[in-house]
């Protein structure tokens, strides 16, 4: 569907927890966040219903997000759910990584496309203290087993941080080159100032060009990471929230107050 600006609106990216295992200095505020009841939580079968929705809709790629989508029960079922419908051209998942030790074989037989594993930093410390205690190694370690089990053309996103990380981006390019991996890097935002960039080596970040809405794991759809508008599907319908979401996508990204970033999914 074309929302107002003349932009073909085809990609869905749905949360499915507010919880994950590491805890970002950009992402999760220090003091943490209030977690959503079991109830508060789309289940798989609403997770389900909206990919059928949106597929009628002309909606062809998905994105699993969290927090850490990897980290909810019965993940490789609903991804072998959603691979099966009719009309799902491209279904990836966005990961820190730690978990695909244990999963990246089971996700590929799925049906899972593509990757895009987060990682900022290729120093134990420095990554020890952006995550607020994460290992490097197990990180690295999932990349290891998602080559293993044969994923291919997966991103590596990296945020970038001034005076922290950014002395780092040619290691990365190496380390993406070696790993046949496709590196992009992505400037700290700020919700609640604005702040907000285009991604190098990606097109996110370009409003002009913006092709996606986000539902959160607690049912809201959000029609721009910059924007606090937002419409709850489990009122409004699966059909008929969509619809809004798109007519009111904003041109450009403005600020949002309401949401921390694992909040919305990314």
């Amino acid at each position: 569907m074309l929302d107002r600006f003349n932009r073909d609106i085809y990609y869905l990216r749905i949360s499915v927890t507010d919880r994950c295992n590491l805890r970002c200095t950009y992402c999760m505020p220090e003091k943490g966040i209030c977690l959503k009841s079991h109830d508060d939580i789309l289940s798989y079968e609403e997770i389900e219903d909206i990919v059928r929705t949106a597929v009628k809709l002309g909606f062809s790629k998905f994105r699993l997000t969290g927090g850490e989508p990897l980290i909810r029960k019965g993940i490789v079922g609903l991804v072998e759910r959603l691979a099966k419908i009719e009309g799902v051209k491209t279904l990836a998942m966005t990961t820190n990584g730690l978990l695909l030790s244990k999963y990246a074989k089971e996700l590929k037989s799925a049906g899972l496309s593509r990757l895009n594993i987060s990682l900022d930093t290729l120093q134990p410390e420095r990554y020890k203290e952006i995550t607020r205690g994460g290992i490097l190694a197990d990180a690295l370690a999932g990349i290891k087993a998602a080559q293993e089990a044969g994923f291919t053309k997966t991103k590596l996103n990296a945020v970038i941080v001034d005076s922290f990380n950014d002395d780092e981006k040619d290691n990365f390019k190496k380390f993406a080159q070696k790993n046949e991996m496709k590196v992009r890097f992505i400037k700290k935002m700020d919700l609640k100032s604005g702040d907000y960039y285009e991604v190098e080596g990606g097109e996110g970040g370009n409003c002009s060009i913006c092709n996606r809405l986000r539902v959160t794991a607690d049912s809201k759809i959000r029609s721009c990471l910059f924007s606090d508008n937002e419409i709850d599907l489990r009122k409004e319908g699966i059909e008929t929230g969509l619809k809004k979401a798109i007519l009111c996508k904003p041109e450009k990204g403005h600020k949002s107050l309401k949401r921390e970033m694992i909040q919305i999914g990314g």
